[in-house]
């Protein structure tokens, strides 16, 4: 199995419009369900036209087939957050977001941020496993957010660039 980050391209919308059908991935990661192909769409296609610089998402494939994205966002100084989400749940619990994860990374630190941050919901077990074993560590409590339809606290978690510590 491959994993690779990519660039998002026009056409990876229908992607979200099947990932945003699936109620289970929808409660995931906290999308509106029952949302039309047309809004889903429209909101994708903005996505991947953006030009943001403290925002950017890439698309997960799994051997070339995209499977969910990736993003790092709120980039300043400081570093950046992390996130990802795998809209193909047969992809789930197989290593492809800790593999994401590795090479979004790498991108960080080739784009010298000196940290990287997550925020995982409290029930969200398979996203405080994965920072784990990426090697972050929590970093006290966030505010707390929407998840599954009720209010959860969140743990922010965060990881310094090793090569930052060399310099």
């Amino acid at each position: 199995m491959t994993v690779a980050l990519r660039p998002l391209r026009p056409g990876d919308e229908e992607a979200a419009v099947r990932w945003a059908a699936d109620p289970v991935f929808c409660r995931a990661v906290d999308w509106t369900p029952g949302l039309s192909a047309r809004v889903v769409r429209r909101h994708w296609q903005m996505i991947i036209a953006a030009q943001e610089p403290a925002f950017y998402r890439w698309g997960v494939t799994v051997n070339g087939e995209l499977v969910g994205y990736a993003d790092l966002g709120r980039i300043g100084p400081d570093g950046a957050e992390l996130g990802i989400a795998l809209g193909d749940r047969a992809q789930w619990g197989r290593g492809v977001a800790f593999r994401a994860c590795r090479e979004l990374l790498t991108l960080a630190w080739e784009a010298d941020l000196p940290r990287v941050t997550a925020l995982v919901h409290a029930p969200n077990a398979r996203s405080h496993a994965l920072m784990r074993r990426l090697g972050m560590h929590e970093d006290g409590q966030a505010n707390p957010e929407s998840y599954g339809g009720e209010v959860m606290p969140v743990t922010r978690y965060v990881i310094f660039n090793p090569q930052a510590t060399r310099k």
